[in-house]
C-alpha cells in the first residue's frame, strides 16, 4: 500500500437544521488503500460519503484529492465512482451492457469498451455470465456486475455504501475475501461505509471509527481492537469486558471488587475509568493467582471455541471468558479469573 495521501479531508462540517452530522472531520485516505468508515446508524459515515461523492456540499472545511480541490469538481466530472447498496443494475440489459453502460456514455471507442468490458469481467469472475440479465443471476454475482461498472471506468477513489448488506451471511464471507482481492487487483483506493465491526475488520487496512459526527479512532483492525482509545471505541469493536471505576496507578478501583490491572490508553480527563478486558484475554487461574472470584451462569460452544459467562459479586453484568474447544468448567462452578496487566486497556469513562 502507497502511503501517500490521495484524499486528505479537514474540519469538514455539515448540519441538518440542529442535527450536526459531521463534526469537524478529519482524516486522510492513502493511496490503493482499503479504508473503512465504521459506526452505528446516523454517525455521519454516509453523509461523508456524500460529500465525498458531491450529492452533499460541507458548510465548512476542505477537501483535496490529488492536491486538488475535490469540492470545487462538479460531481460528474470527480474521479470517484460509487457503488449504490441496491446496486441500482439496469434489468432490461444483459450483464456485458450494464458494465459498458458508463463508457459510452462517454462516449469511449468501441474496441476499448470491448476490451475494457472484457477484462473487468474477467477479473470478477463473470466472462461467462456477459449475456445474462441481472435477474438471471444470483445477489451475489449482481453484486460482482455492481463492482465491475464501477471499477471498469478506472475511478482513482470507489465508494462502497454497505456494500454486503443484501447478501446473505454465507455469501458476505465470500465477498469479503473477493472484495478485498479485487481491490488489490485493480489498484483502486477503496473506502466503504458500513455499521458492521466483522466487515471492516475483515476487509479495511485501516478503519475510521465514527460516533454522532465525529471521528473517535482511526487504526488498523488490530490496533482498534487490541488498543481502542475510547470507551465508544472498545465497546463498539468487538465484545469486551467494562470495569468502572477511580482511576489508580496501573489500573483501576472497582467498587465492591478492588484493584484490578490494567496499562493507560489515551488522554486521561478524569478520575473516572473504565478497564477494558476482551474476553480471550481472560483465564482462568488457582485463587492464589486469582483477580476475580465468581460462579458459572453458562457455557456455550460454537465451533471450535466456547463462550463462559461468570457472575461475579458486586459486578453488573457477567464476566465473559472464551477457550478453545470445550469449556473445562460447568454451569455453578466456582472459578477463580485473571487476566495479565497488559492485557487489561484502561480508558476514561464516557
Amino acid at each position: 500500500m502507497n502511503m501517500n495521501p490521495l484524499l486528505t479531508i479537514t474540519d469538514v462540517r455539515r448540519s441538518f437544521g440542529d442535527v450536526v452530522a459531521l463534526d469537524s472531520v478529519s482524516l486522510e485516505i492513502h493511496e490503493n488503500e482499503f479504508f473503512a468508515l465504521l459506526g452505528p446508524s446516523g454517525c455521519g459515515k454516509t453523509t461523508l460519503l456524500r460529500v465525498l461523492a458531491g450529492f452533499e456540499h460541507p458548510d465548512s472545511g476542505t477537501v483535496m484529492i490529488d492536491d486538488r480541490d475535490l469540492l470545487a469538481i462538479p460531481p460528474n466530472h470527480r474521479p470517484i465512482n460509487l457503488m449504490f447498496q441496491s446496486y441500482a443494475l439496469f434489468p432490461h440489459m444483459s450483464v456485458e451492457k450494464n458494465v459498458a453502460y458508463g463508457l459510452e456514455r462517454e462516449g469511449c471507442p468501441k474496441d476499448e469498451i470491448r476490451d475494457r468490458v472484457a477484462q473487468v469481467l474477467s477479473t470478477v469472475g463473470l466472462s461467462d455470465k456477459a449475456r445474462r440479465r441481472p435477474a438471471q443471476l444470483s445477489g451475489g454475482q449482481r453484486q460482482r456486475v455492481a463492482l465491475a461498472r464501477a471499477i471498469v471506468k478506472r475511478p482513482r477513489l470507489l465508494l462502497l455504501d454497505e456494500p454486503l448488506s443484501a447478501l446473505d451471511r454465507k455469501v458476505r464471507a465470500e465477498m469479503q475475501l473477493e472484495l478485498k482481492r479485487l481491490q488489490h487487483e485493480v489498484g483502486i483506493t477503496f473506502v466503504v461505509v458500513t455499521h458492521d465491526q466483522e466487515e471492516a475488520m475483515s476487509m479495511a487496512d485501516r478503519i475510521a471509527v465514527m460516533s454522532n459526527g465525529r471521528v473517535e479512532q482511526i487504526a488498523s483492525p488490530v490496533e482498534l481492537y487490541a488498543r481502542p482509545s475510547t470507551a465508544f471505541v472498545a465497546d463498539f469493536v468487538g465484545s469486551s469486558n467494562a470495569f468502572h471505576g477511580r482511576r489508580v496507578p496501573e489500573g483501576v478501583d472497582v467498587p465492591g471488587i478492588g484493584h484490578l490491572p490494567g496499562l493507560v490508553v489515551g488522554e486521561q480527563t478524569s478520575e473516572a475509568a473504565v478497564l477494558i478486558v476482551r474476553p480471550e484475554d481472560v483465564r482462568l487461574v488457582s485463587e492464589s493467582e486469582s483477580r476475580l472470584t465468581g460462579l458459572v451462569l453458562d457455557t456455550q460452544f460454537y465451533g471450535g471455541r466456547s463462550t463462559v459467562a461468570v457472575e461475579v459479586a458486586g459486578h453488573l453484568s457477567p464476566v465473559i471468558f472464551t477457550c478453545q474447544g470445550t469449556a473445562s468448567v460447568v454451569r455453578g462452578a466456582h472459578v477463580h479469573l485473571a487476566w495479565a496487566p497488559d492485557k487489561g486497556v484502561l480508558l476514561s469513562a464516557p
